[in-house]
């Protein structure tokens, strides 16, 4: 069973810094440089700072900044352990405003396996080394990582419920989506004990943070012996909560001379049945067979490709459970990327030729200014999909899930020394 503790948090003091709206951040790998700069600009102490920092050695930087903002009472260390609950309201796609609650705590670093901690997602080289050289300068996370566990009896959300209702909540800020973010300072330690009862049993899946946990698990085993470094800041919610979201991430592929597009074009007349459909309807909806939109640069003609038949992806992907056979990303991976167009999985690990994108309308715009050949659109893959692909031991393809909204970072951190 996963380990979960309270912890002695480092944490913005408002009374310096004013109002959270100046210093949070969403996570760093969705802010590109324009973003980067006008969130710098609120603050001096703005988390990016020291999360997503730049310079000649910005590793060193951050480690500086944080100092600094230690020593300005900006950072201030808490004195007793303690739990932070966590909602976020937002607007969902249909209309509707919805809360989605969690709460941040820190987690013993453990390798992956049944009834602790799974991923769900396979990873990419890159992000780890930039994380991992972070996290040993600074000696904190920085950012939470995002996990899901299951509440049937919502004994965990009933245990921290009136935690919320005793007071104001320590904080709040609105993000650049719309998302309301409060957070409460829970030290009652009947009320810690309550909560740790309830998960006592809990199986921890990651949603979000994949990277950050394998560059936990490194640097723990790289200091050695026992010590804060054996955990890693975690914000946890139920898969039952009413407030969850998942978008899927569009795939964009370039490169394609005249033969690779002739080999798409035949795999795809070959394995999958083709439909003519507008822009709007390019991402898939509902559950059924395994399907996904398409778009070619060239004709700019919009079509969605359901699959002719399981049994295709059942041999194509036979090493597999069957779970991991019915996602539309590892079908598409098999078929149409390795297979029509020859990706390795080092390719595919280095987006060599494949970008992401999660918006519908920036995807297109990607395509109609030539800076991809082609789009594959997703639709989101379900939580019981997700949790299903996990205990069968398997890792879905990179981005097969967007779990909305994100967790900010600068909430609080958690200090490894």
């Amino acid at each position: 069973m996963a380990e979960i503790q309270p912890l002695r948090a480092l944490h913005y003091d408002p009374d310096v810094v004013g109002s959270l709206d100046r210093v949070l951040a969403p996570p760093y790998d969705v802010i590109d440089g324009e973003r980067r700069v006008a969130l710098a600009s609120r603050s001096t102490y703005n988390v990016v700072g020291i999360d997503l920092p730049v310079g000649d050695d910005p590793y060193t930087a951050a480690a500086a900044a944080l100092a600094r903002w230690r020593a300005e009472g900006a950072v201030v260390e808490d004195g007793e352990p303690a739990l932070w609950p966590l909602t976020q309201s937002y607007d969902a796609p249909d209309g509707r405003r919805l809360t989605r609650s969690g709460f941040l705590c820190r987690v013993r670093v453990e390798p992956y396996g049944p009834g602790r901690i799974r991923p769900h997602e396979r990873t990419h080289p890159g992000p780890k080394e930039d994380r991992l050289r972070l996290t040993r300068a600074t000696r904190a996370n920085l950012s939470a990582i995002f996990s899901l566990y299951s509440d049937l009896d919502g004994r965990a959300r009933e245990a921290l419920t009136g935690a919320l209702a005793a007071g104001p909540p320590f904080g709040e800020a609105t993000d650049d989506d719309g998302t309301l973010n409060r957070i409460w300072r829970v030290t009652d330690e009947a009320t810690i004990t309550s909560v740790r009862a309830a998960l006592a049993d809990a199986e921890l899946l990651i949603a979000d943070g994949h990277h950050r946990y394998e560059t936990a698990r490194t640097y723990a085993d790289e200091v050695g012996g026992e010590g804060n470094h054996r955990f890693v800041l975690m914000c946890l919610v139920a898969l039952e909560d009413p407030g969850m979201t998942v978008f899927g991430t569009h795939r964009l592929v370039n490169g394609l001379d005249p033969a690779r597009r002739e080999a798409l074009g035949e795999a795809i007349r070959r394995d999958f049945e083709v439909a003519d459909v507008s822009e709007d309807e390019l991402v898939p909806r509902g559950e059924g067979p395994v399907r996904m939109g398409y778009m070619d640069a060239g004709s700019a003609r919009p079509s969605m490709l359901t699959l002719r038949d399981q049994s295709i992806a059942d041999r194509a992907l036979a090493q597999h459970a069957e779970p991991y056979r019915q996602l539309d990303t590892a079908v598409l991976e098999a078929l149409l990327l390795h297979g029509a167009l020859g990706m390795s999985e080092e390719d595919v690990s280095h987006l060599r030729g494949l970008g992401y994108c999660t918006d519908l309308g920036q995807t297109i715009s990607l395509l109609k200014e030539g800076r991809y050949d082609a789009a594959f659109f997703m639709r989101a893959t379900p939580i019981e999909q997700v949790r299903a692909v996990a205990r069968a031991g398997e890792s879905m393809p990179p981005k097969s899930t967007y779990f909305f909204p994100k967790i900010p970072t600068g909430l609080v951190f958690n200090p490894l020394t």
